[in-house]
């Protein structure tokens, strides 16, 4: 079964139907990128899957949960699904420690000894291993969110969701976290994107989703939807971020 399972979602809000039938699955180990123009219904798409907003229709079935209005259903879902955003949201008053170990000894149980260990494991994937005592005002923007990104991955997830990682960032930032990405993915994380950067999608991707007016306009293996998009509102998209 797939890792991912998203079957016939509608989302509103108030009368502005955001999502109209979104279907779509995502395997074990496959890196999918959902992109469109703003407004297009990916970011939603993206918190409907862990549960940070609810759906009027379909079903959402991720890494073995199902996705429910639940809240004990939906704190063991979010124990297998790590999800990042455009803003960091570290604790300012933590150490990056103190932040990367918080959730596994609160929501795992994890003792002191060994969430430290996790807390290194973790920092070394992401490049920051010598940021371990430091706070998020000494960080730059870059390695605020690979820490960001390291929290997640302290709870052991078997999805990652990322939403727009790198819209806050400059260049030179955006380069740092999406090397982060791309180590993941070939590590075989099975990871869901929300990005503008249509080279990394490209390049890294397995499967890309071009959503348009809360619809899957176009799916497919990435190079091929870049190398030859097969509706005008798809080739018109990339045109346009290429310029």
């Amino acid at each position: 079964m797939p890792e991912v399972v998203v079957d016939g979602v509608h989302k509103s809000f108030g009368v502005v139907e955001v999502l109209k039938g979104i279907t779509m699955s995502v395997e074990r180990g496959e890196v999918t990128a959902l992109i469109g123009r703003s407004g297009s219904g990916k970011s939603t798409l993206l918190r409907c899957m862990n549960g940070l907003e609810s759906i009027q229709k379909g079903a959402i079935t991720i890494a073995g949960h199902a996705v429910t209005a639940d809240k004990a259903k939906l704190r063991r879902l979010r124990t297998d699904v790590g999800i990042v955003f455009q803003s960091y949201n570290l604790f300012p008053h933590l150490s990056v420690a103190d932040n990367i170990t918080l959730a596994p000894r609160i929501v795992k149980k994890m003792g002191r000894g060994e969430a430290r260990t996790v807390a290194e494991e973790v920092l070394a994937l992401v490049g920051l291993s010598d940021k371990f005592g430091a706070y998020p005002d000494q960080l730059s923007g870059g390695q605020q969110q690979r820490v960001a990104i390291a929290r997640s991955l302290a709870m052991r997830p078997k999805v990652m969701l990322f939403d727009e990682v790198t819209s806050a960032l400059d260049p030179e930032l955006t380069g740092e976290v999406l090397a982060v990405m791309e180590r993941l993915a070939r590590d075989g994380m099975t990871m869901l994107l929300v990005t503008h950067e249509m080279g990394f999608a490209r390049r890294v991707a397995s499967t890309t989703v071009f959503m348009h007016r809360g619809r899957i306009h176009e799916s497919g293996p990435s190079r091929d939807l870049f190398d030859a998009p097969r509706t005008p509102e798809m080739a018109q998209f990339i045109r346009s971020d290429i310029k």
